[in-house]
């Protein structure tokens, strides 16, 4: 398996300054967390992309993707839904990053089967332009749907290949779900894992891999076990919670306890 960091551990640094950690502690790619206090957005400029695009080219890392905000099955029209995930897909094609993340944000107050349509709906439309530019949408377990079993309600409707699942290790457990079903739900539309650790379920504050209560060992284990070779992704949520520690510090251990899980799942 390849390994990356999200830029939400690292809020509003410059991407040479990223690029020098992911080369210093041995991280494969990087996940841009794609928001407009980022320096990576979708209101980049043509030139502004192919400078960042060389850029990572020059430092030999990997754009794994865009970390966009669009909420898929949030109340509202389609349209201003449906035309953010075509920013973020167009950005991706420019930076050669293979995915863009989506939520779901559906209103808790709706009747489920409502949400999972309008979710499905607007991914069906938006993954014949991630077709045509070689991007996958990935719908993200969050928030309302914060399990494989949610995900696929939404995805399975959809059926399309260029609409997948990613699978945050946090957010299907806090849903109650174990890492063995959650893998079997979503294994068909995997395209990566975002791995973190946090105190508890009251208190998510991020902190160093292997150092709180997610079942880290368990989801590396039945990755391994059914040869799952793709990206694991450390989302540090540094930009949600201030206090917690800086992630620059942490990089080289938090490498080495994925290396560590995987080499004793092998």
């Amino acid at each position: 398996m390849k390994l990356a960091f999200s830029t939400l551990g690292v809020p509003g640094l410059p991407v040479p300054e990223v690029l020098a950690l992911a080369t210093a502690h041995g991280y494969h790619g990087v996940e841009l967390r794609a928001h407009p206090e980022e320096p990576v957005h979708p209101g980049l400029t043509a030139a502004e992309r192919a400078e960042t695009a060389a850029l990572f080219k020059a430092a030999g890392v990997e754009v794994l993707g865009l970390a966009g905000y669009a909420r898929v099955a949030a109340p509202g029209d389609d349209a201003p839904v449906v035309d953010e995930i075509r920013g973020l897909l167009q950005l991706a094609h420019d930076l050669g990053a293979p995915f863009v993340r989506v939520l779901p944000g559906a209103d808790p107050d709706r009747p489920r089967e409502e949400s999972d349509a309008v979710a499905a709906r607007r991914l069906g439309t938006a993954a014949e332009d991630a077709a045509a530019l070689g991007v996958r949408i990935l719908l993200e377990t969050h928030d309302s749907h914060r399990t494989g079993a949610d995900v696929i309600r939404v995805l399975g409707p959809v059926g399309h290949r260029q609409v997948g699942a990613l699978w945050d290790v946090m957010h299907t457990w806090l849903g109650g779900e174990q890492p063995s079903d959650s893998y079997a739900a979503l294994a068909p539309h995997l395209g990566y894992v975002q791995v973190k650790d946090i105190t508890s379920a009251e208190d998510t504050t991020p902190l160093p891999l292997g150092a709180g209560v997610l079942p880290l060992t368990e989801c590396v284990d039945v990755l391994c076990r059914h040869g799952w070779d793709g990206w694991l992704c450390w989302e540090y949520e540094k930009r949600w919670h201030e206090s917690a520690a800086p992630l620059p510090e942490l990089l080289g251990e938090g490498r080495d306890h994925l290396v560590r899980l995987l080499g004793e799942a092998a």
